[in-house]
Protein backbone atom coordinates (compact mmCIF):
# COMPACT_ATOMS: atom_id res chain seq x y z
CA UNK A 1 0.00 0.00 0.00
CA UNK A 2 1.36 3.37 -1.03
CA UNK A 3 1.21 5.73 1.90
CA UNK A 4 3.00 8.89 2.89
CA UNK A 5 2.95 10.20 6.45
CA UNK A 6 3.29 13.77 5.16
CA UNK A 7 0.02 13.37 3.26
CA UNK A 8 -1.66 12.28 6.50
CA UNK A 9 -0.32 15.40 8.21
CA UNK A 10 -1.62 17.70 5.49
CA UNK A 11 -5.07 16.11 5.27
CA UNK A 12 -5.33 16.41 9.05
CA UNK A 13 -4.58 20.14 8.89
CA UNK A 14 -6.76 20.88 5.89
CA UNK A 15 -10.09 22.46 6.72
CA UNK A 16 -12.50 21.30 4.03
CA UNK A 17 -15.99 22.71 3.79
CA UNK A 18 -18.63 21.03 1.66
CA UNK A 19 -21.91 22.93 1.52
CA UNK A 20 -24.84 21.29 -0.33
CA UNK A 21 -26.65 23.85 -2.46
CA UNK A 22 -28.72 22.16 -5.16
CA UNK A 23 -30.23 19.01 -6.59
CA UNK A 24 -30.14 18.72 -10.37
CA UNK A 25 -32.83 16.57 -12.02
CA UNK A 26 -32.59 15.67 -15.70
CA UNK A 27 -35.69 13.97 -17.09
CA UNK A 28 -35.16 12.15 -20.39
CA UNK A 29 -32.30 12.72 -22.82
CA UNK A 30 -31.20 16.29 -22.18
CA UNK A 31 -28.45 18.59 -20.91
CA UNK A 32 -28.35 21.04 -18.02
CA UNK A 33 -25.79 23.83 -18.20
CA UNK A 34 -24.32 24.85 -14.87
CA UNK A 35 -22.13 27.58 -16.32
CA UNK A 36 -19.20 28.77 -14.26
CA UNK A 37 -19.54 28.54 -10.50
CA UNK A 38 -17.12 30.76 -8.50
CA UNK A 39 -16.29 27.87 -6.17
CA UNK A 40 -15.18 24.33 -6.90
CA UNK A 41 -18.21 22.07 -7.25
CA UNK A 42 -18.65 18.50 -6.07
CA UNK A 43 -21.30 16.42 -7.88
CA UNK A 44 -22.64 13.13 -6.58
CA UNK A 45 -24.83 11.02 -8.84
CA UNK A 46 -27.84 9.66 -6.98
CA UNK A 47 -29.26 7.88 -10.02
CA UNK A 48 -29.18 7.71 -13.80
CA UNK A 49 -26.54 7.48 -16.52
CA UNK A 50 -24.85 10.34 -18.33
CA UNK A 51 -21.75 12.51 -18.34
CA UNK A 52 -20.39 15.83 -17.20
CA UNK A 53 -19.10 17.97 -20.04
CA UNK A 54 -16.28 20.31 -19.13
CA UNK A 55 -14.56 23.29 -20.69
CA UNK A 56 -11.43 22.14 -22.55
CA UNK A 57 -11.62 18.70 -20.93
CA UNK A 58 -12.82 15.29 -22.08
CA UNK A 59 -16.32 14.39 -20.81
CA UNK A 60 -16.43 12.30 -17.64
CA UNK A 61 -18.97 9.46 -17.39
CA UNK A 62 -21.64 9.64 -14.70
CA UNK A 63 -23.42 6.72 -13.07
CA UNK A 64 -24.88 6.07 -9.61
CA UNK A 65 -22.20 6.47 -6.95
CA UNK A 66 -19.87 8.64 -9.03
CA UNK A 67 -18.27 11.70 -7.41
CA UNK A 68 -16.84 14.44 -9.63
CA UNK A 69 -15.02 17.54 -8.35
CA UNK A 70 -14.98 20.39 -10.89
CA UNK A 71 -12.43 23.21 -10.45
CA UNK A 72 -13.69 26.70 -9.66
CA UNK A 73 -14.97 28.79 -12.57
CA UNK A 74 -14.75 25.88 -15.04
CA UNK A 75 -17.78 25.93 -17.32
CA UNK A 76 -19.57 22.58 -17.28
CA UNK A 77 -22.88 20.88 -17.91
CA UNK A 78 -24.63 17.64 -17.02
CA UNK A 79 -25.91 15.31 -19.76
CA UNK A 80 -28.47 12.57 -19.17
CA UNK A 81 -28.34 9.66 -21.61
CA UNK A 82 -31.81 8.46 -20.56
CA UNK A 83 -32.89 4.99 -19.59
CA UNK A 84 -31.70 5.23 -15.98
CA UNK A 85 -33.98 5.06 -12.99
CA UNK A 86 -33.66 7.02 -9.76
CA UNK A 87 -34.09 5.16 -6.52
CA UNK A 88 -35.50 8.17 -4.68
CA UNK A 89 -39.15 9.10 -4.38
CA UNK A 90 -38.35 12.79 -4.60
CA UNK A 91 -35.52 15.06 -5.65
CA UNK A 92 -36.73 17.84 -3.32
CA UNK A 93 -35.72 16.92 0.26
CA UNK A 94 -37.52 19.64 2.19
CA UNK A 95 -35.30 19.58 5.27
CA UNK A 96 -32.21 20.48 3.23
CA UNK A 97 -33.75 23.60 1.68
CA UNK A 98 -31.80 23.04 -1.55
CA UNK A 99 -32.29 24.78 -4.85
CA UNK A 100 -33.60 22.56 -7.63
CA UNK A 101 -32.47 22.73 -11.25
CA UNK A 102 -34.55 20.74 -13.73
CA UNK A 103 -34.05 19.94 -17.42
CA UNK A 104 -36.42 17.89 -19.57
CA UNK A 105 -35.94 16.08 -22.85
CA UNK A 106 -37.24 13.23 -24.98
CA UNK A 107 -37.50 9.56 -23.93
CA UNK A 108 -37.55 8.23 -20.39
CA UNK A 109 -35.16 7.74 -17.52
CA UNK A 110 -34.02 10.32 -15.02
CA UNK A 111 -30.67 11.39 -13.67
CA UNK A 112 -30.47 13.10 -10.28
CA UNK A 113 -27.28 14.73 -9.02
CA UNK A 114 -26.57 16.32 -5.63
CA UNK A 115 -24.29 19.36 -5.94
CA UNK A 116 -22.11 21.02 -3.28
CA UNK A 117 -19.60 23.84 -3.19
CA UNK A 118 -16.14 23.09 -1.82
CA UNK A 119 -13.60 25.31 -0.06
CA UNK A 120 -10.20 24.43 1.37
CA UNK A 121 -8.18 26.21 4.04
CA UNK A 122 -4.79 25.40 5.54
CA UNK A 123 -3.20 27.30 8.44
CA UNK A 124 -5.68 30.18 8.08
CA UNK A 125 -5.01 30.53 4.35
CA UNK A 126 -8.02 30.49 2.02
CA UNK A 127 -7.94 29.71 -1.67
CA UNK A 128 -6.25 26.29 -1.75
CA UNK A 129 -8.99 25.02 -4.04
CA UNK A 130 -7.58 27.47 -6.62
CA UNK A 131 -4.69 25.03 -6.97
CA UNK A 132 -6.99 22.42 -8.50
CA UNK A 133 -6.57 22.58 -12.28
CA UNK A 134 -8.28 19.44 -13.56
CA UNK A 135 -11.45 17.60 -12.48
CA UNK A 136 -11.20 14.71 -10.04
CA UNK A 137 -13.56 11.74 -9.97
CA UNK A 138 -14.15 8.76 -7.74
CA UNK A 139 -16.43 5.73 -7.90
CA UNK A 140 -17.52 5.25 -4.30
CA UNK A 141 -17.78 1.49 -4.92
CA UNK A 142 -13.97 1.48 -4.90
CA UNK A 143 -13.78 3.48 -1.66
CA UNK A 144 -15.52 1.83 1.33
CA UNK A 145 -15.48 4.96 3.51
CA UNK A 146 -17.11 7.04 0.77
CA UNK A 147 -19.59 4.25 0.02
CA UNK A 148 -20.73 4.17 3.66
CA UNK A 149 -21.00 7.96 3.73
CA UNK A 150 -23.11 8.01 0.59
CA UNK A 151 -25.38 5.25 1.89
CA UNK A 152 -25.96 7.38 4.99
CA UNK A 153 -26.52 10.43 2.79
CA UNK A 154 -29.30 8.66 0.90
CA UNK A 155 -30.96 7.88 4.22
CA UNK A 156 -30.72 11.53 5.25
CA UNK A 157 -32.27 12.66 1.98
CA UNK A 158 -35.23 10.35 2.53
CA UNK A 159 -36.02 11.57 6.05
CA UNK A 160 -37.19 14.79 7.70
CA UNK A 161 -35.05 14.67 10.84
CA UNK A 162 -33.62 17.82 12.38
CA UNK A 163 -30.00 18.52 11.43
CA UNK A 164 -30.33 17.03 7.96
CA UNK A 165 -28.31 19.77 6.26
CA UNK A 166 -25.47 19.52 8.80
CA UNK A 167 -25.36 15.74 8.42
CA UNK A 168 -25.27 15.90 4.62
CA UNK A 169 -22.44 18.44 4.83
CA UNK A 170 -20.46 16.15 7.16
CA UNK A 171 -20.98 13.16 4.87
CA UNK A 172 -19.87 15.11 1.82
CA UNK A 173 -16.78 16.16 3.77
CA UNK A 174 -15.90 12.50 4.38
CA UNK A 175 -16.20 11.82 0.67
CA UNK A 176 -14.01 14.77 -0.21
CA UNK A 177 -11.25 13.57 2.15
CA UNK A 178 -11.53 10.04 0.78
CA UNK A 179 -11.23 11.32 -2.78
CA UNK A 180 -8.09 13.29 -1.96
CA UNK A 181 -6.38 10.49 -0.11
CA UNK A 182 -7.16 7.94 -2.83
CA UNK A 183 -5.58 10.27 -5.38
CA UNK A 184 -2.58 10.89 -3.13
CA UNK A 185 -2.02 7.19 -2.54
CA UNK A 186 -2.12 6.64 -6.30
CA UNK A 187 0.40 9.48 -6.83
CA UNK A 188 -2.06 11.19 -9.15
CA UNK A 189 -0.33 14.30 -10.58
CA UNK A 190 -3.63 16.19 -10.35
CA UNK A 191 -3.15 16.47 -6.58
CA UNK A 192 0.61 17.03 -6.52
CA UNK A 193 -0.10 20.46 -5.01
CA UNK A 194 -1.38 18.77 -1.83
CA UNK A 195 1.92 16.96 -1.37
CA UNK A 196 3.74 20.24 -1.97
CA UNK A 197 2.01 21.76 1.06
CA UNK A 198 4.10 19.50 3.29
CA UNK A 199 7.30 21.35 2.34
CA UNK A 200 7.60 24.25 4.84
CA UNK A 201 9.88 26.27 2.56
CA UNK A 202 7.68 25.97 -0.52
CA UNK A 203 4.62 26.56 1.62
CA UNK A 204 5.91 30.01 2.64
CA UNK A 205 6.26 31.02 -1.01
CA UNK A 206 2.96 29.42 -1.97
CA UNK A 207 1.15 31.18 0.86
CA UNK A 208 2.58 34.53 -0.25
CA UNK A 209 1.08 33.97 -3.70
CA UNK A 210 -2.26 32.78 -2.33
CA UNK A 211 -2.55 35.62 0.19
CA UNK A 212 -1.67 38.36 -2.29
CA UNK A 213 -1.58 37.27 -5.95
CA UNK A 214 -1.47 40.93 -7.03
CA UNK A 215 1.91 41.56 -5.40
CA UNK A 216 4.91 41.92 -7.77
CA UNK A 217 6.20 38.42 -7.06
CA UNK A 218 9.26 37.20 -8.93
CA UNK A 219 11.48 34.15 -8.68
CA UNK A 220 14.02 36.12 -6.63
CA UNK A 221 11.48 37.46 -4.12
CA UNK A 222 9.73 34.09 -3.78
CA UNK A 223 13.06 32.32 -3.30
CA UNK A 224 13.90 34.80 -0.53
CA UNK A 225 10.54 34.11 1.16
CA UNK A 226 11.24 30.38 0.90
CA UNK A 227 14.72 30.85 2.34
CA UNK A 228 16.47 29.26 -0.66
CA UNK A 229 18.80 30.27 -3.41
CA UNK A 230 17.14 31.27 -6.67
CA UNK A 231 18.27 28.15 -8.51
CA UNK A 232 17.34 25.78 -5.67
CA UNK A 233 13.88 27.31 -5.32
CA UNK A 234 13.21 27.20 -9.05
CA UNK A 235 14.28 23.56 -9.25
CA UNK A 236 12.28 22.46 -6.21
CA UNK A 237 9.14 24.31 -7.27
CA UNK A 238 9.33 22.83 -10.78
CA UNK A 239 9.79 19.32 -9.39
CA UNK A 240 6.90 19.64 -6.95
CA UNK A 241 4.32 21.42 -9.08
CA UNK A 242 5.38 20.46 -12.58
CA UNK A 243 5.81 24.06 -13.70
CA UNK A 244 7.76 27.19 -12.82
CA UNK A 245 6.67 29.52 -10.05
CA UNK A 246 5.81 32.39 -12.41
CA UNK A 247 3.68 30.18 -14.65
CA UNK A 248 1.98 28.89 -11.53
CA UNK A 249 1.36 32.45 -10.32
CA UNK A 250 -0.10 33.41 -13.70
CA UNK A 251 -2.58 30.52 -13.53
CA UNK A 252 -3.47 31.42 -9.96
CA UNK A 253 -4.15 35.01 -10.96
CA UNK A 254 -6.38 33.90 -13.84
CA UNK A 255 -8.26 31.49 -11.54
CA UNK A 256 -8.90 34.29 -9.03
CA UNK A 257 -9.95 36.65 -11.82
CA UNK A 258 -12.41 34.07 -13.17
CA UNK A 259 -13.93 33.65 -9.72
CA UNK A 260 -14.36 37.39 -9.23
CA UNK A 261 -15.85 37.84 -12.69
CA UNK A 262 -18.26 34.96 -12.02
CA UNK A 263 -19.39 36.66 -8.81
CA UNK A 264 -19.94 39.86 -10.80
CA UNK A 265 -19.32 42.32 -7.97
CA UNK A 266 -16.33 44.21 -9.38
CA UNK A 267 -15.76 45.96 -12.74
CA UNK A 268 -13.22 44.40 -15.08
CA UNK A 269 -10.64 47.14 -14.44
CA UNK A 270 -10.83 46.55 -10.69
CA UNK A 271 -10.53 42.78 -11.13
CA UNK A 272 -7.41 43.36 -13.23
CA UNK A 273 -5.86 45.44 -10.45
CA UNK A 274 -6.78 42.87 -7.79
CA UNK A 275 -4.84 40.14 -9.60
CA UNK A 276 -1.76 42.24 -10.36
CA UNK A 277 -2.38 44.00 -13.70
CA UNK A 278 -2.03 47.77 -14.00
CA UNK A 279 -3.19 47.64 -17.63
CA UNK A 280 -6.65 46.42 -18.55
CA UNK A 281 -5.46 45.54 -22.05
CA UNK A 282 -2.64 43.36 -20.70
CA UNK A 283 -5.12 41.68 -18.35
CA UNK A 284 -7.52 41.06 -21.23
CA UNK A 285 -4.78 39.46 -23.35
CA UNK A 286 -3.76 37.17 -20.48
CA UNK A 287 -7.36 36.28 -19.70
CA UNK A 288 -8.20 35.45 -23.31
CA UNK A 289 -5.13 33.22 -23.46
CA UNK A 290 -6.24 31.40 -20.30
CA UNK A 291 -10.00 31.20 -20.83
CA UNK A 292 -10.55 31.65 -24.55
CA UNK A 293 -12.68 34.79 -24.25
CA UNK A 294 -12.51 38.33 -22.94
CA UNK A 295 -13.21 39.12 -19.28
CA UNK A 296 -16.42 40.96 -20.23
CA UNK A 297 -17.69 38.06 -22.32
CA UNK A 298 -16.77 35.60 -19.56
CA UNK A 299 -18.78 37.53 -16.97
CA UNK A 300 -21.82 38.02 -19.22
CA UNK A 301 -21.93 34.33 -20.10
Amino acid sequence: MTYDIEHDHILNELEITAEPFAVCALEGVCSLSLGRVPNATLHYVLGGQGEVRLQRQAPLPLSPGRLVLVPAAMSHSLRNHGGGQVGLSTCRPATLDLAEHVARGEAGGNMVVLCATISLRLRATLGLIDLLRVPLSLDVASAPVAAQAMAALLVEMGTTRVGGRAMVRALLLQCMIEMLRKKLEARDPAVAWVAGLADPSLWRALRAMLDDPAAPHGVDSLAEIAGMSRSRFAERFQTTYGQGAIGFLRELRMARAAQMLSEGREPVKRVAQMVGFSSRSAFTRAFVEAWGQSPSAFRER
